[in-house]
């Protein structure tokens, strides 16, 4: 009988522990768009696979340790910055001067601060930037040259030439956006524009942060803007849920996307994949835009929805379990 106590008690003890262990999730995105298997080689999906994971395993390393939710997104799209397969920081998508211009933001949904930049064109890690536009000025975003001169004031940020973003795959689709609008095309087609990156933490203390970095769209100008760096648009977190877009930013920016789907979170009780799933696949096509996004709330639940063919995706949920996707059928 002492035996069989010193058990139960031995098993108590231990799934009290695990009941108290705190609850960490991280979802990111690497973009939506036409991504269809036959364009897709192996080697590429390999090589997208591997820095979704790298990605992964950044955030999460700051959320095992106890970290915050804001260290943790920001150190996975760092990871994703510096990896030519996404249209964020190297490998960024190239505008119609045949340059880069970067756009990114951060929130933290514990304390709705924010930070944000538009059209940087030195700055190696814009989300790097864009949190420090949040701790370190009185302003949420910044833009162009004031952004480039607001980093000439942190040391912490690396600058590297414009030139170091190139890649040779963005300036062959440059080459090739440009041929068809001599030929007449739309200077926007529907589906072309993924590899924006996003990422969504949910950490010990039960807080949630969101953030997202893009080249925006190839062969863009009059500098424009997407819903990237626009908090309520392509980011947004709050103390119940956090939100990053990739898509058709236009159509992201007129619907306030990422707000939207947590506001239904909050005033509408909805959960998490209703709500995020009657954003993305209802209000955004009505529009005429299309895309996709990832939502994370506070008890851990994940979506992930999209309208388009593919959407470069990975999640760690609070139970350790695992995974990344690319295409429609993948769950």
């Amino acid at each position: 009988m002492r035996q069989l106590s010193a058990l139960l008690l031995a098993f108590a003890a231990m799934t009290a522990h695990a009941a108290d262990k705190p609850r960490t999730a991280l979802v990111i995105h690497g973009g939506a768009g036409v991504i269809e298997r036959s364009a897709l080689s192996a080697q590429d999906e390999r090589e997208i696979r591997a820095a979704l994971d790298r990605a992964l395993d950044a955030g999460n390393a700051v959320l095992a340790k106890g970290g915050s939710a804001l260290d943790a997104v920001e150190a996975a799209i760092v990871v994703m910055e510096e990896s030519p397969q996404f249209n964020a920081g190297k490998g960024a998508v190239f505008n119609a001067e045949g340059k880069h211009e970067l756009d990114a933001s951060i929130m933290d949904g514990h304390t709705r601060k924010a930070g944000a930049v538009a059209g940087v064109s030195t700055v190696r890690n814009p989300i790097r930037l864009a949190r420090a536009v949040m701790e370190h000025s009185p302003h949420v975003m910044l833009a162009g040259m004031g952004a480039e001169k607001f980093a000439d004031s942190r040391p912490e940020l690396e600058r590297v030439p414009n030139h170091w973003f190139d890649t040779e795959r963005r300036r062959r689709q440059l080459e090739e956006a440009q041929a068809k609008e001599k030929a007449g095309a739309a200077i926007v087609e529907k589906g072309k524009y993924f590899g924006t990156v996003g990422a969504v933490a949910l950490d010990a203390q039960g807080h949630i942060a969101a953030a997202t970095s893009t080249g925006g769209m190839t062969n863009k100008r009059w500098g424009r803007v997407g819903d990237s760096p626009i908090i309520g648009a392509g980011t947004w977190a709050d103390d119940r849920c956090g939100v990053s877009g990739t898509g058709w930013g236009e159509f992201f920016i007129r619907n306030a996307v990422a707000h939207d789907i947590c506001a239904r979170v909050a005033y509408r009780g909805d959960a998490l994949a209703v709500a995020a799933d009657e954003v993305i696949n209802k209000v955004v096509p009505a529009s005429g835009g299309d895309g996709g996004a990832i939502a994370l709330d506070r008890d851990g639940n994940i979506a992930l929805p999209f309208n388009t063919s593919g959407m470069y995706r990975a999640w760690i949920k609070p139970d350790g379990s695992r995974g990344t996707a690319i295409f429609r059928d993948e769950r």
